[in-house]
């Protein structure tokens, strides 16, 4: 998948680790190429040549059914942008920043909630949940199963909203001279 993000150019995604991760990972040279699986760390850096990079591990997770409607907080803007493959939400606080934001992407199967942050000076007010609720009336389907991949702290989030966590989650990457990094940590 091409996400040409200031973050990463492209991510492969793999259920399992097996011989063709090996095998991409020793074609793989480029900075900013993500490799992203449903093992843990351990499992996954066991797999990679020695200059790919393996992040904590994370949680691919799921959810059935929509949750109780979040509230919009009091001095935050909402912004939705649907488009033809993929929404992007956005919550503005009262100076224009952006506070929280995702991306959403409808599938036949899935709707796949992707980079669901929250800026640490405004954490603990709803905005999550507001920015998940938001996501989620954009899917055309309400009937499809949500998926995720979260952070430890990000987990949190989702269980108190339903979600069950189908395996770990692990991220490898080949670490640049000088690396983009999000302001804040991405679930």
């Amino acid at each position: 998948m091409d996400t040409n993000s200031a973050a990463e150019i492209c991510r492969w995604i793999f259920p399992r680790a097996t011989p063709g991760l090996l095998e991409l990972a020793e074609e793989v040279s480029q900075p900013g190429c993500l490799l992203k699986v449903c093992c843990s760390a351990e499992e996954l850096r066991a797999a990679l040549p020695e200059r790919w990079q393996v992040e904590p591990t994370g949680y691919f997770m799921t959810a059935l059914v929509g949750w109780e409607r979040a509230k919009l907080p009091t001095g935050y803007k909402l912004e939705v942008e649907p488009g033809a493959a993929l929404t992007r939400v956005q919550l503005r606080a009262q100076v224009g920043e952006v506070a929280a934001s995702g991306f959403g992407a409808e599938t036949a199967e899935a709707f796949i909630y992707d980079r669901i942050v929250t800026a640490p000076g405004h954490r603990r007010r709803g905005l999550g949940k507001t920015v998940m609720t938001a996501l989620r009336e954009s899917c055309r389907n309400s009937t499809l199963r949500g998926l995720l991949v979260a952070t430890e702290e990000g987990r949190s989030l989702y269980r108190t909203l339903g979600w069950q966590t189908l395996s770990t989650y692990s991220t490898a990457l080949i670490p640049s001279a000088v690396t983009a990094t999000p302001a804040w940590p991405v679930s």
